[in-house]
């Protein structure tokens, strides 16, 4: 049976109406304290003997007492009206005046069984899942999917009590994201250093899922570095750890920890032919966790350091085909343009073998390892070339190909959107009789695909309202806007105008 790759966290329904380490990171002049535990605990068996030579079973109740109260239960809400319909203006040109308004206004096309009072009565979707306090003061470590796009964010402790949450930031490439309510005092779990997890391991998986809060599995680790292309989004990282600890839908953003209790990883997803646990399970690493928390707190954005290769894992088969010297590694296919590993000598062939002394046996473990760093950082790249093994010092880009850290405010406004744009070519405006505009091209995972059908190839003329005739233009006008916005336009092989709205 085919195996069916999903979240494990958003059960969603529709209704109507030991050591210890200090890390400290700034937001608003404000420190926080994350705690980490330096080493992981060692391979213990399934059971002990005590005295007597009696055998005790392995015990997991002191770990899971520790780990419950830093487990929080959340509820996502979004408020839905009626999905707008996007079809042509079947009117023609729209009237001067209130654009937005005209276009949702009673008076105009709703589509097929849709009616005016569907508009006036709003649907909640509530989902529910998972989170992680990692600070006293209030910090929450969950899922992104558990939290886009919520209109009202409820947290619940494990000692019942409950707080309206704010979102600190979000990175849909990783699937992670942070919120915080207002309190203080709060138990927390320490992050482990996830490169010492060794396959094998026990773990506890830690969470709410069905609306079962606080519930604990058990399993171990069985295997690390999993790529199951859930991700969506043009740079996802995807270097799981996987679990047979049971995991279900409501346990995204839950907590998977060692036998110490530590932090190991956020539970994500699961691979399964029924929509339910069956036998696997993936969590972010604390590594991929801390960094991320760590970029949204100080810039508001996540910093991700760029290498600019495609690339493919090494196994048998494209070892023969390519004549290759290694079994193992990342294979670069070929250079993005403005490529840092190109600047710095790696070329197409080459298999990247270690990140700074790290060893690569595969693509996600290079994702996962380039993920830690920002752009201009430089690292140590050591590939191997015909047999010889060379080592590079590559300073990493950002995504535009330069080396600046990007701040949230200065961060390009159309990144939210999921996907590139470029100026209209003028013969093709010509063509279309229009006077400019801008091309939608590579769609991804963004506000365009989640709230509208837009398809790629989509061209811009006007955001509501406001002529677009250059990405500038695009650019300019959507900083200002806050709210609804209504994008019009056309496609080269469609007839008639096309309206896509939806929130900023």
């Amino acid at each position: 049976m085919k195996k069916i790759l999903i979240f494990s966290g958003l059960l969603s329904l529709a209704v109507t109406g030991t050591t210890l380490g200090i890390y400290s990171l700034f937001q608003n002049q404000r420190a926080i304290k994350i705690e980490h535990i330096n080493s992981t605990p060692a391979a213990k068996a399934v059971y002990t003997l005590n005295d007597k030579g009696e055998v005790i079973p392995l015990d997991f109740t002191q770990t899971a007492s520790k780990v419950m109260d830093a487990v929080v239960h959340i509820k996502s809400t979004q408020v839905h009206a009626s999905a707008q319909r996007n079809v042509p203006n079947p009117f023609g040109q729209l009237p001067e005046g209130d654009l937005f308004k005209d276009f949702f206004g009673e008076r105009f096309y709703f589509g097929p069984g849709e009616s005016p009072q569907q508009r006036r009565n709003p649907q909640l979707q509530v989902g529910t899942g998972s989170g992680v306090i990692i600070s006293p003061d209030g910090y929450i470590v969950t899922n992104n999917h558990v939290i886009a796009d919520a209109d009202d964010l409820e947290v619940t402790l494990h000692d019942n009590r409950t707080y309206k949450a704010s979102v600190v930031g979000t990175d849909p490439s990783t699937d992670l994201a942070l919120i915080q309510i207002k309190e203080k005092n709060l138990p927390v779990l320490p992050l482990v250093n996830s490169d010492e997890v060794k396959v094998g391991e026990w773990v506890m998986a830690v969470g709410n899922p069905f609306n079962l809060t606080s519930t604990v599995t058990a399993g171990i680790v069985s295997a690390k570095g999993r790529n199951i292309n859930i991700l969506k989004e043009q740079f996802a990282v995807e270097s799981f750890i996987q679990t047979d600890a049971a995991i279900n839908p409501g346990n995204s953003g839950g907590a998977l920890v060692n036998l110490e209790g530590a932090l190991i990883g956020i539970n994500t997803a699961i691979a399964s032919p029924t929509g339910a646990y069956s036998g696997y399970g993936f969590a972010v690493p604390s590594n991929i966790v801390n960094k991320v928390v760590e970029d949204l707190l100080r810039f508001g954005t996540v910093q991700r350091g760029v290498l600019g290769v495609m690339i493919r894992t090494v196994d048998g088969n494209l070892k023969k085909e390519k004549n290759l010297e290694t079994a193992a590694g990342a294979y670069v296919d070929s250079l993005m343009e403005k490529s840092a590993a190109g600047a710095a000598g790696i070329k197409p062939g080459d298999v990247i073998v270690a990140v700074n002394e790290q060893k690569v046996q595969s693509s996600p473990e290079l994702q996962e390892a380039i993920a830690r760093h920002r752009p201009g950082d430089v690292v140590n790249i050591k590939v191997n070339r015909k047999g010889q093994e060379k080592e590079f010092k590559v300073t990493l880009n950002n995504r535009k190909g330069g080396t600046a850290l990007v701040r949230q405010e200065n961060q390009n406004v159309l990144d939210a959107l999921g996907a590139d744009f470029e100026t209209l070519d003028p013969k093709v405006a010509k063509k279309l009789e229009i006077p400019g505009g801008v091309k939608v091209k590579n769609l991804s995972v963004g506000k365009l695909r989640k709230n509208t059908d837009m398809r790629e190839g989509f061209i811009i003329t006007k955001v509501d309202g406001q002529s677009v005739s250059n990405v500038e233009d695009l650019t300019r006008i959507l900083s200002k806007k806050k709210g609804g916005v209504m994008l019009e336009g056309v496609y080269e092989d469609l007839p008639g105008e096309y309206y896509y709205a939806f929130g900023l």
